[in-house]
């Protein structure tokens, strides 16, 4: 996340779209073990290792903290102050990381407020936060690190990996023993971890020259490089936001278009994939933006094209393993002004809501318009979100969006039982997790394939 990362809670490109907070139904299949924790005002995306899910939720006060819970009940085991330092308001809110180390012990890693209080307008602190790693069960905690500013920690395989001094010259990447909290390995520069497995990871490294670079975790050393302009061309900007997910042996990746005012130019964009094996490009598709919502890069992407005159085209939903398009709508299908895209569970249609009226869908494979009535899709919610009141962070943090189920006939939000597709809430050992519009936590374990979800 940002993602794209996202980055991911910001307006969506050129007024087309909105990344909006919104609710899923309150409960999921009644054939399928579910269950729903409403205690809880989850605003970041969601964590899960050793049958622990954990996420950053917001309290009354408008501070943040580490929740965890039970992933087969939802029952919450402990919770802890949590903060963010120097975490960019674009990319969300830093959820926490859960890991399962080699022996078997998982730990639940967060960025917590520093131990003594940094006075308002301090200039020059040297630590403005820590990283505490803790039992993911009792919330003991294991060792803790200082930080400066840090964008958050991320699972790296059985490691734990955190981009720190991301405001400062001297920022780097370090991998860290997740039992202790020894660093294993440093990287200079910042970067952030877009896959790994049990033994190798891909970073995408956030230089004037983006690059994707994998590493084997044991030996430390560079398995493959490839520069994101290699596969979209000169000018990319990271600015903008990105996005990655994986398929079974390729890393999908979108680059969002940056308006930079000052040259009066937009950065360059698109979609691209490479082998997750050597980083060779499978496919490219430059001057598209991701729309939303919509599955993640790497399981179901849906991408709209813009010429060089910034005109959009229509809406192509593409295939992650060959970026092939799988349908399509021209831009004469568009409807005028005033719809929200709106997906059904398995996307082979797209539909345009307009709120409180009959809207427009279109079946992808055929390109033709299909009947609205009776024709029910997910879309957000709310289409003006409010910033989260978060004290003492900077203005412009949003919470993880949540998806609404509508008729596109009548424009009205249903009120069913249903869980949102997995295209959005995505799968992990069975479980698929989401919260709602109020920020309670949903889970159901429905056996769905593994897959990358909106957020990754």
């Amino acid at each position: 996340m940002i993602h794209a990362r996202r980055k991911r809670q910001a307006a969506a490109i050129a007024g087309v779209l909105a990344l909006a907070g919104c609710s899923g139904s309150d409960a999921a299949t009644q054939a399928a073990p579910t269950w729903h924790n409403p205690q809880v005002n989850s605003v970041s995306r969601v964590s899960t290792a050793g049958g622990v899910l954990a996420t950053t939720s917001l309290r009354p006060d408008g501070t943040l903290e580490t929740l965890t819970a039970e992933l087969a009940t939802g029952r919450r085991l402990w919770t802890a102050p949590a903060t963010m330092a120097g975490r960019l308001p674009g990319m969300g809110v830093a959820p926490p990381a859960a890991v399962t180390t080699g022996k078997g012990h998982t730990v639940v890693a967060s960025i917590d407020p520093p131990e003594k209080p940094v006075p308002p307008g301090a200039q020059g602190a040297r630590w403005h936060a820590r990283l505490v790693a803790r039992d993911a069960r009792s919330g003991r905690p294991s060792w803790s690190r200082p930080v400066h500013s840090a964008f958050g920690p991320q699972r790296c395989g059985p490691y734990l990996c955190l981009a720190e001094n991301t405001a400062l010259p001297t920022a780097r990447t370090v991998m860290l023993d997740p039992a202790t909290g020894r660093t294993l390995w440093r990287l200079p520069g910042i970067a952030e971890v877009e896959w790994s497995d049990a033994s190798r990871m891909v970073l995408l490294r956030l230089a004037r020259d983006p690059v994707l670079e994998a590493y084997d975790l044991k030996t430390r050393k560079v398995v493959w490089q490839q520069p994101v302009e290699q596969a979209l061309g000169e000018g990319v900007d990271m600015s903008g936001g990105w996005a990655f997910g994986a398929t079974r042996q390729d890393l999908v990746g979108y680059v969002a278009p940056f308006s930079d005012t000052r040259r009066k130019r937009v950065s360059t964009f698109g979609v691209f994939s490479v082998r997750l094996e050597d980083g060779v490009i499978n496919w490219m598709r430059p001057n598209v933006v991701r729309v939303y919502p919509s599955g993640s890069p790497g399981f179901a992407p849906v991408v709209r094209p813009v010429d060089y005159q910034g005109r959009y085209g229509g809406f192509a939903r593409l295939d992650p393993d060959n970026g092939r398009v799988l349908g399509q709508i021209g831009v004469g299908e568009v409807p005028g002004t005033g719809w929200w895209l709106a997906f059904p569970a398995r996307m082979d249609r797209i539909g345009f809501l307009k709120h409180g009226t009959d809207g427009a869908v279109y079946d992808l494979a055929s390109g033709r318009p299909a009947q609205t009535a009776g024709q029910n899709a997910w879309s957000f919610c709310v289409t003006d979100p409010k910033p989260l009141p978060l004290k003492g962070q900077p203005a412009g943090f949003y919470s993880v969006a949540a998806l609404c189920e509508y008729d596109l006939g009548t424009g009205k939000r249903l009120t069913g039982q249903t869980a949102p597709p997995p295209w959005f809430t995505g799968s992990q050992d069975g479980w698929r997790l989401w919260r709602d519009e109020r920020g309670g936590v949903h889970g159901v374990k429905d056996g769905a394939v593994a897959a990358p979800g909106m957020y990754g």
